[in-house]
């Protein structure tokens, strides 16, 4: 697993660690049943504390990409498919659901300026 944090990136360090784990098991780099880095090993690895590593576990527990097993440490899921498509997009539609909620209120941006904008990021 690679994961690396940036101190300065304005994005929490445990929403960091979430979406750089959940894509390595999304792109399949991490294979269902294999085991993750303690909590204290990976806190101490990013010099974080251990309460982001076990923020940054529990929502990847949540979200059904990790198991956590008490005693025995915490694992890759098996992922079905369907499920993760499906998670994925309720995902981008609240993420666009709070763009589209801040855009419209201003009225500074019309809908085709966002979905130019919308394909520009895509192609990032």
């Amino acid at each position: 697993m690679r994961v690396v944090v940036s101190q300065v990136s304005g994005v929490p360090l445990y929403q960091q660690i979430v979406e750089q784990v959940r894509q390595q098991i999304m792109a399949g780099e991490l294979a269902a049943g294999a085991a993750l880095p303690s909590l204290r090993a990976l806190a101490a690895e990013l010099r974080v504390s251990l309460i982001t590593t076990t923020r940054a576990y529990n929502d990847l527990a949540v979200e059904g990409l990790i198991v956590n097993v008490p005693g025995k440490g915490s694992f890759v899921a098996e992922i079905d498919p369907a499920a993760a498509r499906r998670s994925s997009l309720e995902r981008a539609r609240a993420g666009l659901r709070q763009i589209v909620t801040h855009t419209r209120h201003t009225g500074l941006v019309s809908l085709e300026e966002l979905t130019a904008m919308l394909a520009q990021e895509w192609e990032r």
